[in-house]
């Protein structure tokens, strides 16, 4: 299984100026994805929870506070998606999806929103590309 390496998810999450390489990983790693058995509802399960905290996060200062909580709990429910579904494919998503989202949790608190959409720009890529390599 392909696997994307902590230096390049900390560049994609941190660092605007790593959009190519976010493709070029989010490629690899969707296909990859598919290959490895991965169903566009079990990616979903996890995306849909994000898009959710992204709406929170455009909200405003109260509601960045509980996206930023949100996130922070996402943490352990990918943990558990990882252990209940059967096939080693979520594990996978998660073991990338994990450290991608700490580089947002403990980034400066001035360099959180930024971080985070640059995680949810590679998510989205991520299923864009499973999706394109023909996941189901």
């Amino acid at each position: 299984m392909a696997t994307i390496s902590e230096p390049d998810i900390k560049k994609i999450v941190t660092n605007s100026e790593q959009a190519e390489l976010l493709v070029k990983q989010a490629e690899q790693f969707g296909k990859a994805l598919k290959e490895s058995g991965l169903t566009t509802s079990q990616i979903r399960a996890l995306f849909g929870e994000v898009r959710q905290i992204q709406g929170l996060w455009s909200m405003g200062n109260e509601q960045q506070s509980q996206a930023r909580r949100r996130l922070i709990l996402l943490k352990p429910k990918m943990a558990y998606r990882a252990k209940k579904e059967s096939g080693i494919a979520v594990k996978e998503l998660v073991e990338v999806l994990e450290p991608a989202l700490n580089y947002v949790v403990t980034a400066q608190t001035n360099e959180q929103a930024a971080n985070f959409t640059r995680f949810v720009e590679f998510f989205e890529a991520i299923l864009a590309y499973h999706k394109a390599a023909g996941g189901k």
